[in-house]
C-alpha cells in the first residue's frame, strides 16, 4: 500500500553533503520525511543499492543508521535509495543519492612522496611540480587523489581542479593527512596532458605558533601526493602517481605566507629554473579521506566605499570584518609597477590598525606586467580584515575592489530573531566570527600571528556552532586530531594541532589546563546531544578517560589545586597586560571542571554500554563533588572567591549538595550582577554558564538585563561601537575608540558570543531533550524588554521551529515539529503539552501583561524597569556619574528601602540635590 501524502528526502552519507571520495567503506545513513499527515510514524524503512539489492529493516531510526549491505571496496561509486513505511503505508523511493568510495587502504596507492630537488627552500618562489602523459581514446573516467605538504592547487590542461582553497587543509600532519578526491572526467582527454600543481607553505612550513612563530613546525620540504586514475571501457585503468619522472619550476608567487600575505610577479618569466624532483620516504598509512567539507570561497562582498585617510593613503572599507582577501581590478598596468594591499581589522585615527596584528605582516603585493586590465588576488594565504589599504592604482574604485570571503564550507542550519536590533546584529556577528574562524579548524582568531585551534575556545562554543552550522564532520575531525596529538600521560595540548613552541613559550609543564583540555570530554558530549551521533563518543571514548584520568592524577584530597591554569580567562578585570588575573580562583574552576567533565564522561560511558566504566567516573564526580564543597563553600552558600563565576559554576553543575547552600548562591550571584551595574564581569569559563545560571535560579530577568546592557564591558557594547564580529576582549576598542593597549587584541573571536546558544534555548525557546533532536523542549522566557524573538534549526530529522509574538495581552506560539520527533512544549502560565510532527500554534494570556508590583527595597528598583530611569534621575541631579556608579553605590543597600537611593548613594553632595533626587524618584514610584 503507498502512502501518497509522505516523501522521503534523499540520502545523506555520515555527516556529509557529497559523499564523493568518502573514506568509510560502511557509511551510514540519514533521511528526512515530509507528510501533512499527523498520524504518520515511520515502522520500517527499504535501502535500495544500485537498483539491485534491497534490504528491509524494522525500524523507526532514520539518523545514521547503519549501512545494510556488504562494505563498499575502494573506488567503488553506488546508487542509494530508501523509502519508509508507517504501519503498511509505503512512501515511494527517494531521488537516488550518489556515494563514491576514496582509496581505502595504504595498498591502493602507488604514488610516492616528491619534492623539488633543488628548488622551492624557504623563502623561495613557489614551485610547481608537472607531469605529462598521453592518454587512449575513449575515457569512460578519470579521478585524482592528491594531498601535500603544503598547500596546492591543482590543474589539468589548463583547467582548474576542483574549487577547494588551501587543501589539503590543516590536520596534526605526523598522524593524519587528508587527501582530496576529484572527478576530472571533463579535464582530460585523448592525447597528451599535462598536470600541474603549485604548492604553497601554508601551515606546513610557513610562520606559525605564538610569540612571532615558527617556519617549517612540521618539515622544510614542501611535498606532492597525487595519483590520476584513468578509466576507459574496457575495463582496464591508467595510473599516473607522482614519483621520479615529474619535473618542478618556480612559479611567479614569490613570497607566500598565511601570517604575512603573498607576493607575486606578474610579468611574462623569461626563464623559469627546470629541477627534477626527489622522491622522499613517507608514511602512507596516515593518509585519511575528509569527513567534512573543505575550505570554499564562500562570499564576495562588494567594498561600501573608497576614501582618504588622514594620511592621503587609499582605504577600503568594506563594512564588514571578514576571512579572506581582496580581489580588485587595476587598468593599463606597466610592467614593473607595484601595487601593494594592506588588511586591518579597524581603524585607528582615521589609518589601518595594524598594531593588534603584531609580527604578522598580511601584506599582498603584486609586481605588474603590461596589460589592459588585470584582476589581482591571491591563493596561497588569507586575512582578516574589514578595511584594506590599496597603493599604486590610482583613482581606485568601489566597483573595482571586492572582498573574497573564505572559509570551510558548513551548511547553515540555525538562525535567531527577535524585537531588538542590537540583538540581532550580535547574533550576526557571532555567525560572521564562526564563519572567520571556522577555516579547516576551529581557531582563536584569523588575523595575527597565531591563528591557533585553542581547545578552550571551541570547547565553551561548540554548542553555539553546532546550532548555527553543521559542524559534526569538522569538529569530528578536530577531534581525531586532539586525539592523535593528546600526550601519553592524558594532557591536552592547549591547540589542536599541537604546536610545541607554544607550550614551551608559556609553560614548562604539563599541558594540563582546566576547560581547555576539558575539550577532549565536552565536544564530543555536545555532537552527540546535537547529532545524535554515538560512533564519536565511541572514537572518542579512550581520549576522554585519559583526559580525566589526567585530571584526576592532579588532584590532592579530591582538589585540582595548584600549577598552571589559564582560569577564568580575559575577566574584564583582568589588566590588559596580564589577562590570568581573574576574580575567580583558579583552583575552583580547575575543580569544578573536574566534576563535571567526570560526570559527562559517565554518561557517555552508559550510552556505550560501558557500565563499569560508567560507575567509576560517576564516583569520581562525586567525590569531587563533596571535595569542592568541603573545600570552597560555606555552610551558608558562600563560595570562595566570591565572583560570578565561581557561582555560575557551583549552580550549572551540581556543585552545591544543599537546598538552602543553592538558594544562597543564586542569591549571592543576583547581587553580584546587580552591583555591577549589569555589566560582565566574568571570563571565557563563566560567559557561557552566567545566563543558564540566573535563569535556573529564577533570576531570568536579570539574565535579560545582562544580555541587554549596552555599558563598557557587556555583550551589546561592541554592537554600539560598530562591531560587526565578537571581539576577543570585551574593550577590544574603548569608548574613545582607540584599541586596547593589550597585546593580545582580536576584532573576531567567536568564544564570548557563546551566549547566543541561550538566546536559541531560553530566549526563543527551542532546545534539544534527547540525542539529535529526537525530543524537543520548546519553553520560550519572554521577558518585557521583547515584543517577539523566534529560532529555527535544521535538525537532522528536518527543520523545527519556534516564533513568539506578543501584542494586546496575549502571548502568541507558534511551532513547527518535524517528523520522527516529538516535541514537549511549555506555554506560560500552562501545563506543558507533547505534540508531534507538524506546525503549532497557541495563544495565552501574555505573562508580561501583568503589572509588576511597585518596588520596595533598592534590590526590587534594580530588577524592574524603573532602574535605568532610577539612574537617570540620580545622574541629572548630580549625585552619580553613570549607571555603573550607581549601581557600585547601591551595593551595600540593597535591603534598604527604594525610595532612600538617592540619601543612600549620595557622597557628599549637597543637601538640595539629595533632595531633588529624592522627589523625583517618589514621582516614578508613585
Amino acid at each position: 500500500m503507498s502512502s501518497k501524502s509522505a516523501a522521503v528526502s534523499p540520502v545523506r552519507f555520515e555527516h556529509l553533503d557529497s559523499a564523493f571520495g568518502i573514506g568509510t567503506p560502511a557509511p551510514r545513513l540519514s533521511w528526512q520525511v515530509g507528510t501533512d499527515d499527523p498520524s504518520w510514524q515511520q515502522t520500517a524503512y527499504e535501502v535500495e543499492l544500485d537498483s539491485t539489492t534491497t534490504v528491509r529493516v524494522e525500524s523507526a531510526e532514520q539518523v545514521l543508521v547503519p549501512w545494510p549491505f556488504d562494505p563498499l571496496p575502494s573506488r567503488t561509486r553506488a546508487s542509494v535509495r530508501v523509502r519508509a513505511a508507517s504501519g503498511d503505508r509505503w512512501t515511494e523511493f527517494s531521488e537516488p543519492s550518489t556515494v563514491e568510495t576514496g582509496l581505502l587502504e595504504p595498498g591502493d596507492w602507488t604514488a610516492r612522496f616528491i619534492s623539488p630537488a633543488s628548488i622551492g627552500g624557504i623563502g623561495g618562489p613557489a614551485p610547481v611540480l608537472t607531469r605529462s602523459v598521453v592518454l587512449g581514446p575513449g575515457i569512460a573516467s578519470a579521478r585524482l587523489y592528491i594531498t601535500a605538504h603544503g598547500v596546492y592547487t591543482a590543474t589539468l590542461n589548463g583547467g582548474r581542479v576542483g574549487d577547494d582553497v588551501l587543501a589539503p587543509g590543516w590536520t596534526s600532519y605526523d598522524h593524519r593527512l587528508r587527501y582530496q578526491t576529484y572527478d576530472v572526467t571533463e579535464l582530460v582527454h585523448e592525447g597528451e596532458n599535462t598536470l600541474e600543481v603549485l604548492l604553497g607553505n601554508g601551515w606546513y612550513r610557513g610562520r606559525l605558533g605564538f610569540g612571532g612563530g615558527e617556519f617549517a613546525n612540521y618539515g622544510e620540504r614542501l611535498g606532492l601526493f597525487a595519483q590520476l586514475e584513468v578509466n576507459y571501457p574496457d575495463g582496464s585503468t591508467e595510473i599516473v602517481g607522482t614519483d621520479e619522472h615529474w619535473a618542478a619550476h618556480e612559479s611567479g608567487i614569490l613570497e607566500d605566507d598565511l601570517y604575512d600575505g603573498q607576493r607575486t610577479d606578474l610579468r611574462p618569466r623569461r626563464s623559469s629554473t627546470a629541477d627534477g624532483v626527489d622522491v622522499l620516504d613517507a608514511d602512507v598509512g596516515r593518509l585519511t579521506a575528509p569527513t567534512g567539507p573543505p575550505v570554499r570561497v564562500t562570499e564576495v562582498v562588494p567594498a561600501e566605499r573608497v576614501f582618504t585617510s588622514p594620511a592621503g593613503r587609499t582605504l577600503v572599507d568594506f563594512g564588514q570584518n571578514l576571512v579572506g582577501w581582496v580581489r580588485l581590478r587595476a587598468r593599463d598596468t606597466k610592467a614593473g609597477d607595484e601595487v601593494v594591499v594592506r588588511h586591518a581589522e579597524v581603524l585607528e585615527d582615521g589609518e589601518l590598525g595594524v598594531r593588534p596584528l603584531r609580527t604578522a605582516k598580511a601584506t599582498d603585493s603584486y609586481v605588474l606586467a603590461d596589460a589592459a586590465e588585470a584582476v589581482l588576488e591571491p591563493s596561497l594565504t588569507f586575512h582578516g580584515f574589514r578595511y584594506a589599504e590599496v597603493t599604486g592604482v590610482p583613482g581606485l574604485r568601489a566597483d573595482d575592489v571586492e572582498a573574497v570571503v573564505v572559509g570551510t564550507e558548513l551548511r547553515r542550519t540555525g538562525w535567531f530573531s527577535c524585537s531588538e536590533p542590537d540583538l540581532e546584529r550580535f547574533h550576526e556577528n557571532v555567525v560572521w566570527s564562526t564563519r572567520g574562524n571556522f577555516l579547516d579548524v576551529p581557531t582563536d582568531c584569523p588575523q595575527r600571528d597565531e591563528r591557533l585551534g585553542w581547545t578552550g575556545d571551541i570547547q565553551v562554543f561548540s554548542p553555539t556552532a553546532s546550532f548555527l552550522f553543521d559542524s559534526a564532520g569538522f569538529l569530528g575531525s578536530w577531534l581525531a586530531d586532539l586525539a592523535a596529538d593528546q600526550h601519553p600521560d592524558g594532557a591536552v595540548p592547549w591547540v589542536i594541532p599541537e604546536l610545541r613552541n607554544l607550550q614551551e613559550l608559556m609553560s614548562k609543564e604539563s599541558p594540563a589546563a582546566a576547560a581547555w583540555g576539558d575539550a577532549a570530554v565536552i565536544v564530543p558530549w555536545v555532537l552527540y546531544q546535537r547529532y545524535g551521533d554515538a560512533d564519536v563518543l565511541d572514537r572518542q571514548f579512550p581520549s576522554m578517560c585519559r583526559w580525566v584520568d589526567k585530571m584526576a592524577s592532579l588532584t590532592t584530597d579530591g582538589l585540582w589545586a595548584g600549577g598552571f591554569q589559564f582560569g577564568d580567562w580575559l575577566d574584564p578585570a583582568a589588566p590588559p597586560d596580564n589577562p590570568f588575573a581573574a576574580k575567580a580562583d583558579a583552583d575552583i574552576v580547575a575543580t569544578a571542571h573536574l566534576a563535571r567533565s567526570a560526570e559527562v564522561l559517565a554518561e557517555a560511558a552508559r550510552v556505550l554500554g560501558r557500565e563499569a566504566e560508567a560507575d567509576h567516573y560517576a564516583s569520581l564526580a562525586a567525590r569531587t563533588r563533596e571535595a569542592f564543597t568541603r573545600e570552597y563553600v560555606t555552610g551558608s552558600g558562600r563560595v570562595l572567591s566570591d565572583s560570578p563565576t565561581v557561582y555560575a559554576l557551583a549552580l550549572e553543575w551540581g556543585l552545591l549538595p544543599e537546598g538552602p547552600q543553592r538558594e544562597r548562591a543564586a542569591r549571592q550571584l543576583a547581587d553580584l550582577v546587580r552591583v555591577n551595574g549589569f555589566r560582565i564581569s566574568t571570563g571565557f569559563v563563566g560567559t557561557p554558564l552566567i545566563t543558564d545560571a540566573l535563569t535556573s535560579a529564577g533570576r531570568l530577568g536579570l539574565a535579560y538585563n545582562l544580555l541587554l546592557e549596552r555599558g563598557c564591558p557587556s555583550w551589546l557594547y561592541p554592537v554600539t561601537m560598530g562591531a560587526t564580529t565578537i571581539w576577543e576582549r570585551w574593550d577590544s576598542m574603548l569608548p574613545d575608540g582607540s584599541i586596547n593597549p593589550g597585546q593580545m587584541t582580536s576584532f573576531n573571536h567567536y568564544a564570548l558570543g557563546a551566549v547566543a546558544d541561550w538566546m536559541h534555548r531560553v530566549v526563543a525557546g527551542l532546545a534539544p531533550a534527547a540525542p539529535g533532536y529526537r525530543e524537543i523542549t520548546v519553553r520560550p522566557r519572554p521577558d518585557s524588554t521583547l515584543t517577539h524573538a523566534s529560532a529555527r534549526h535544521l535538525t537532522p530529522y528536518g527543520e523545527a521551529s519556534v516564533a513568539w509574538r506578543r501584542a494586546d495581552g496575549e502571548f502568541y506560539l507558534d511551532v513547527v515539529v518535524p517528523v520522527g520527533t516529538r516535541a514537549t512544549v511549555h506555554l506560560p502560565g500552562e501545563e506543558p503539552v507533547v505534540v508531534r510532527h507538524g506546525r503549532h500554534s497557541w495563544t495565552v494570556p501574555d505573562p508580561g501583561a501583568v503589572p509588576e508590583p511597585m518596588p520596595q527595597s533598592v534590590r526590587d528598583l534594580m530588577d524592574t524597569e524603573l532602574w535605568p530611569q532610577s539612574v537617570s534621575v540620580l545622574i541629572g541631579c548630580g549625585l552619580v556619574e553613570d549607571a555603573a556608579e550607581a549601581a557600585r553605590r547601591a551595593a551595600r543597600y540593597l535591603d534598604q528601602p527604594a525610595g532612600n537611593l538617592p540619601r543612600l548613594v549620595a557622597h557628599k553632595k549637597t543637601r538640595e540635590s539629595v533632595e531633588r533626587a529624592v522627589q523625583e524618584l517618589g514621582k516614578l514610584l508613585s
